[in-house]
C-alpha cells in the first residue's frame, strides 16, 4: 500500500464542516452531499472511505472483480484529495456498520447517499435510525417509486414496457415534439437480432496502462484473495475518472454504432462484439446514467442503435432496481416454493456465509456443476463462455441468459446457486442486478413475476445467433443434447405452463413429440447431469448411449 499510503494527505478535522461517507457504488464528485455549495467548498466537507477485507469474505468474487473496486476506491480517494476534499481512508476487517458506527461517533453524524445494494440498505439502517447516518437518495438514479407504481401499478406481474414508455416521457428522451417515439416505435428490438457474420471490423477493446496503486492493488489480491475463482488482468481495469471517460469514449464512438443490428450475437471471435462494456462504470458511481443517455441520444448514430442502448439504461436497469426494491430482493414473493438446500457459495471451496432460502417456482434442485467453475464440459457454447468468465469476470448480456442462464436452467440448476455464481463472478454484478437478472428472468425461479415466460431454447437459437457449434465436438444437427434438455425441461414443468399464452406453441409442439422421443429427452438430461455434476467432460457417446438405453423391465410377480 505504499504508494497508495504515501500519496494520502493528513487531515485538520477541526476544518472539516460536513463529513461524508462514500460508498463504494458511489464514486463520483458530482453527486451526492458532497457536492460543493457556495456555503461549503469543497476543503469543508471531509470523506469518508472504507475498505474492509469482510466483504471480500462474504462471497468468492472473482479476483479482477476485487481489483476492480479497490482500485476504483483508491483512485477515488486520490481524485478527490486533489479536488480539495479532506480525505480518511478506514482500513478494517469488520462490517460496514461497526467501521462506520466508530467514525460517526467520533466525527458526528455523517451524510451519506441510498446504497443500491439491498445488502447495505439493511445492514447500515440501524445507524441511520440512530441519527449517525443522514442518507438523502441516491442522485445517480433516473426514476423514482412513484414513476414505477404510476407505470405498472401494484399489482403483480409487473412488466418493463409499461415502465419504459413513462420513463422516456418523462425525460423526454426519443421523443417527437408531439410526444410520439422518434421513428414511431418504443422498441425496435426487432431490428436488432443479426447474427455475426463478420461485416464489419470488429471493435479493439481498450486498455488501461496501470499506475503504482494499481499494481499494489493487483498484488494485495493475489497474496490475500488467490484462493478466489479467476485471475487480475492489470491492463483491463479502468481505474481512474479519466480512464471511465476513455471507456465511455471508446464506447460510443467504436462500439455504438453497430450496436443496435448485432446486441443478439454471440461469436467465439470477440468477447464483446459491439456491447458497450460500461455497466461496472456505471455500478460504480465512475459514470452517470442521466450524461450516457444524454450522449447516446444526440450521437451521430443509427435509431435501433440508440433506442436498444437507452432501453437497456433508462429501461431495464431502472426496472429491476425497482422490482427488487418493491419486492425487497424477493423475500415477501411467498406463493412459491423455497428451496434451502443451496450450498453456500455455489460449491466453491472455503468457508462461506450459508446461502439464503430462495423463491424456486420451477423447484430444482441439481448442485451448480462444476463447468461453471472452469471444469470443461464438453459443450463449446458453456465452455468458451466460462473461460470468459474465468479470464475476465466478464461477458456481454446475451452469453448470460441464452448461454449460462439457459443451460442452468435446463439442467435445472439450484436458482440460488446459480445467482450466486453469478454474484460472485461478475465484475459488475450486485444484488440488485444478479438478483431480477437470474432468479427472475435468467432461471424464471419468480414464475410471471417479471417475465413473460422463460428464458430458454434449444440448439437451433444457439447454432443460428452464435457460432461456437462449429468447434464443437456435438454435431448440431444429430448428437448436441441442448434441444433434448429444452424438451426434458418443458416435460418437467408443463403444469406451471397451462395457461401461458407466450409458451402455447411449445407445449403443443411438445404434445405432438413422440413418447419414445420424450423418454429419451428425459434420460439424456439425467445423463448431463449425472456427467457434469461430476465434473467430467460430456461426450457424443453418452449422448447417443442414452437415446438408445432402453429401460430394464422390472419381473411380473407370476415370473
Amino acid at each position: 500500500m505504499g504508494a497508495f499510503r504515501d500519496a494520502l494527505l493528513p487531515v485538520n478535522r477541526d476544518a472539516v464542516d460536513r463529513w461524508c461517507y462514500v460508498h463504494v457504488d458511489q464514486l463520483n464528485l458530482d453527486v451526492g452531499p458532497w457536492r460543493p455549495t457556495p456555503e461549503r467548498p469543497r476543503t469543508a466537507v471531509g470523506l469518508v472511505l472504507v475498505e474492509t477485507s469482510w466483504k471480500a469474505k462474504q462471497r468468492p468474487y472473482h479476483q479482477q472483480k476485487l481489483a476492480l473496486v479497490l482500485t476504483n476506491l483508491r483512485h477515488f480517494a486520490l481524485e478527490a484529495q486533489d479536488a480539495g476534499h479532506p480525505v480518511l481512508v478506514l482500513h478494517d476487517d469488520r462490517p460496514y456498520e461497526a467501521v462506520l458506527e466508530d467514525q460517526a461517533a467520533s466525527l458526528g453524524p455523517l451524510h451519506a447517499m441510498r446504497w443500491a445494494e439491498r445488502e447495505t440498505r439493511l445492514a447500515l439502517e440501524p445507524l441511520e435510525q440512530r441519527g449517525m447516518l443522514l442518507v438523502e437518495e441516491h442522485a445517480g438514479w433516473l426514476t423514482d417509486r412513484a414513476l414505477f407504481d404510476r407505470s405498472v401499478g401494484n399489482k403483480r406481474p409487473w412488466r418493463m414496457d409499461a415502465f419504459y414508455r413513462e420513463a422516456r416521457k418523462t425525460h423526454n428522451v426519443l421523443l417527437t415534439e408531439d410526444g410520439k417515439p422518434v421513428g414511431g416505435k418504443w422498441s425496435l428490438d426487432a431490428e436488432n437480432r443479426l447474427p455475426w457474420d463478420g461485416a464489419v471490423p470488429l471493435p479493439e477493446v481498450p486498455t488501461f496502462p496501470p499506475d503504482a496503486v494499481t499494481l499494489e492493488v493487483v498484488q494485495t489480491v493475489q497474496s490475500t484473495y488467490g484462493h478466489h475463482p479467476g485471475r487480475v488482468t492489470p491492463e483491463d481495469l479502468p481505474a481512474s475518472a479519466a480512464d471511465a471517460e476513455r471507456a465511455w469514449r471508446w464506447a460510443l464512438e467504436e462500439a455504438m454504432p453497430w450496436f443496435g443490428p448485432y446486441e443478439d450475437a454471440m461469436t467465439v471471435q470477440h468477447r464483446s462484439l459491439f456491447h458497450t462494456r460500461i455497466a461496472t462504470l456505471l455500478n460504480l458511481g465512475r459514470l452517470q446514467p442521466g450524461r450516457v443517455i444524454h450522449d447516446v441520444e444526440h450521437a451521430d448514430l443509427a435509431l435501433n442503435s440508440k433506442e436498444g442502448f437507452i432501453r437497456q439504461v433508462l429501461g431495464w436497469r431502472e426496472f429491476i432496481r425497482h422490482v427488487h426494491d418493491a419486492t425487497e430482493g424477493f423475500t415477501d414473493h411467498v406463493n412459491v416454493a423455497s428451496s434451502t438446500s443451496s450450498r453456500p457459495a455455489a460449491g466453491w471451496e472455503g468457508d462461506w456465509p450459508d446461502a439464503p432460502p430462495t423463491v424456486d417456482a420451477l423447484g430444482d434442485d441439481v448442485p451448480l456443476p462444476p463447468a461453471y467453475w472452469g471444469a470443461k464440459s464438453g459443450l463449446a457454447c458453456l465452455d468458451d463462455v466460462t473461460t470468459a468468465v474465468m479470464e475476465d469476470g466478464w461477458t456481454h448480456h446475451i452469453p448470460r441468459l441464452m448461454v449460462l442462464a439457459n443451460l442452468g436452467t435446463l439442467i435445472g440448476v439450484r436458482p440460488r446457486e446459480l445467482t450466486d455464481w453469478f454474484w460472485a463472478m461478475f465484475i459488475d454484478a450486485y444484488d440488485w442486478v444478479v438478483e431480477p437478472n437470474v432468479l427472475a428472468m435468467g432461471t424464471y425461479a419468480t414464475g410471471p413475476l417479471m417475465s413473460t415466460k422463460p428464458y430458454v431454447c434449444g440448439t437451433p437459437y444457439l447454432k443460428r445467433m452464435g457460432d461456437a457449434c462449429k468447434d464443437c465436438a456435438f454435431s448440431p444437427s444429430s448428437t448436441c443434447p441442448i434441444s433434448e434438455l429444452y424438451w426434458a425441461f418443458l416435460a418437467r414443468h408443463a403444469p406451471l405452463f397451462e395457461g401461458n399464452i407466450r409458451m402455447a406453441m411449445p407445449m403443443r409442439t411438445l404434445a405432438k413429440r413422440a413418447q419414445a422421443k420424450r423418454n429419451a429427452d428425459l434420460r439424456v438430461h439425467a445423463k448431463v447431469v449425472d456427467v457434469l455434476g461430476k465434473g467430467q467432460v460430456l461426450t457424443p457417446e453418452d449422448v447417443k448411449h442414452a437415446r438408445a438405453q432402453v429401460p430394464a423391465v422390472e419381473p411380473s410377480p407370476e415370473q
